[in-house]
């Protein structure tokens, strides 16, 4: 009887822990399919606030994983933490890894899924309670980089996509009738928000390093053999405009042609995937740009902080490291939608 009494006192305190830890309840519809480029279905759960608003701003949620492993599940947790502590619609989104339909992704086609998801959003999520003109975004190393060329490119469309120069982004989902240059004469792909999550910002400075060789690590774990970007027939050397054409860094506008969306840029400071300094130098270059963005170091931290679960190599846990970064990333979206 001791044990058992002491059995339900431990349980009591961990529902209890439980219920101060979730604001308010949520719905979530999984798997809801946005695109099928080449009959592979990509998918995203859908989450939807239970506060009694008629209306949600949304936030799309982009994952990482060196655009060659993980999928949505990665972000299950924070997904729920966002929706159960924030009053935003959330959008976690799959896309194509370089390693799927037998190694024959090419890193504008993963943008363009990302593009895609976007426009699926802004068509559909209505059905859900978000707000279509009230859409944010954030993805996390990968997904940051995915996420700020929504930011920086997503005028860019063309329907010849990368076929031939000039290079272009056609998206995997177009709204019903429209071609990718009407979408982009209409400022289809705006956004008011971004949190680029220690992001890579220039694949010109990873082709040219390991990305495309074996001793890129993420290959094997994707279980994929190491290649261009592109392709095997392309390189970083003789198609510079290519990759450039998928790198952040080269692409920032000056505000006086284009004004960007307030983002706000975080990064461990341990970081040795996406160190603090390339992530400050790509928001220094923001800011020269006349943009608005924030930083903010988080100390002690090392990459992938936001993960579901617990990374042992990396040293970190959602529950140990990720609330404190989620809540300033839902007062940054707070500061522009409320």
């Amino acid at each position: 009887m001791k044990n058992l009494i002491i059995l339900l006192v431990i349980l009591t305190a961990s529902i209890s822990v439980n219920a101060q830890d979730t604001k308010h309840a949520f719905k979530k519809a999984e798997d809801v399919v946005f695109a099928s480029p080449e009959g592979f279905d990509l998918t995203m759960d859908i989450y939807t606030p239970e506060t009694g608003k008629s209306a949600y701003p949304v936030l799309v949620i982009i994952h990482g994983g060196g655009w060659l492993i993980n999928n949505k599940s990665i972000m299950d947790e924070m997904s729920a933490y966002v929706a159960s502590h924030g009053e935003y619609v959330v959008c976690n989104i799959n896309y194509r890894l370089l390693g799927d339909q037998d190694n024959t992704v090419t890193i504008n086609e993963i943008v363009e899924d990302v593009f895609g998801a976007v426009l699926w959003v802004k068509d559909n999520i209505g059905e859900y309670k978000g707000d279509p003109a009230k859409v944010a975004l954030t993805g996390d190393s990968a997904g940051g980089h995915l996420t700020e060329m929504v930011v920086v490119a997503g005028d860019n469309l063309k329907s010849h996509g990368f076929s031939k120069a000039p290079y272009g982004f056609n998206p995997s989902y177009l709204p019903k009738g429209k071609t990718a240059e009407q979408v982009a004469a209409a400022n289809g792909l705006a956004v008011q928000a971004a949190i680029p999550s220690y992001g890579a910002f220039d694949m010109v400075a990873a082709a040219k390093g390991s990305f495309e060789k074996d001793a890129n690590f993420f290959w094997q774990m994707g279980g994929a053999k190491a290649r261009g970007l592109f392709g095997n027939e392309y390189n970083v050397e003789d198609n510079l405009a290519m990759y450039k054409a998928v790198s952040p860094t080269y692409l920032v506008p000056n505000v006086s042609d284009k004004q960007l969306p307030p983002q706000f840029f975080h990064v461990g400071s341990e970081d040795t995937t996406t160190p603090p300094v390339a992530v400050k130098a790509y928001f220094d270059k923001v800011k020269t740009a006349g943009q608005s963005a924030e930083y903010w170091l988080y100390e002690g931290r090392n990459h992938a902080y936001l993960d579901s679960g617990a990374n042992e190599f990396l040293g970190n846990s959602f529950e140990k490291d990720a609330i404190e970064p989620l809540n300033r990333m839902i007062k940054f979206l707070d500061s522009v939608f409320y």
